[in-house]
């Protein structure tokens, strides 16, 4: 073990994490945020955003979407060449995938600032593996949707030993949105407006 692994024991960690963060962008935001949702928790449900609307609509293969409903940032996107598709864009599955990596990385960093863990390097990269004989109605014993994901994660540090990264890997793990969310599942609604 690491001598500056034993200063991050958990009693350790939740201490400076109530009484420093001086330093820390993050926590200074965090302080506020949670000064503001007690007051008022309603403002801590948000909802994101993506929109698609239909454009050059005799292409099958491809279309846009606008992400954040303040900003509608544009993304193009096609379909996988496994579906008939060109490959020449994001796919939906690339976005589900990069919806997992960008959060996780970002609650990484997030975590390791409230903690003073001076990250050196990042990377997460995500797979998610489907058999595309379901959704295209080939064989109907295939289920339709991802059957699984992979993420792999790398970290460097040079405050942090390994025993440190690991905790704040777990800690990423609990805190991550998109990684909760895709790991219990949750309902999705649905209506249909005829036009």
């Amino acid at each position: 073990m690491e001598k500056d692994d034993i200063k991050f024991s958990a009693k350790h960690l939740a201490n400076k994490l109530n009484l420093r963060n001086v330093k820390s962008e993050v926590a200074k935001r965090h302080k506020k945020l949670k000064e503001i949702y007690d007051d008022n928790p309603q403002k801590a449900s948000i909802i994101d955003s993506a929109v698609v609307k239909g454009e050059n609509l005799d292409d099958p293969f491809h279309s846009k979407v606008l992400m954040n409903d303040e900003l509608n940032l544009p993304l193009k996107t096609g379909l996988h060449r496994a579906v008939g598709g060109d490959h020449d864009y994001s796919t939906p599955g690339d976005i589900l995938s990069a919806a997992l990596a960008v959060c996780f990385e970002s609650t990484l960093r997030m975590i390791a600032d409230k903690l003073e863990i001076q990250l050196e390097h990042t990377r997460v990269s995500v797979e998610a593996s489907v058999d595309v004989r379901g959704t295209l109605m080939f064989d109907k014993s295939v289920p339709v949707g991802f059957q699984k994901m992979n993420m792999e994660v790398e970290l460097g540090s040079n405050n942090a030993g390994e025993k440190i990264l690991n905790t704040l890997y777990r800690a990423a793990l609990k805190s991550c949105v998109v990684y909760q969310t895709l790991k219990s599942g949750i309902p999705v609604s649905k209506t249909l407006k005829i036009v």
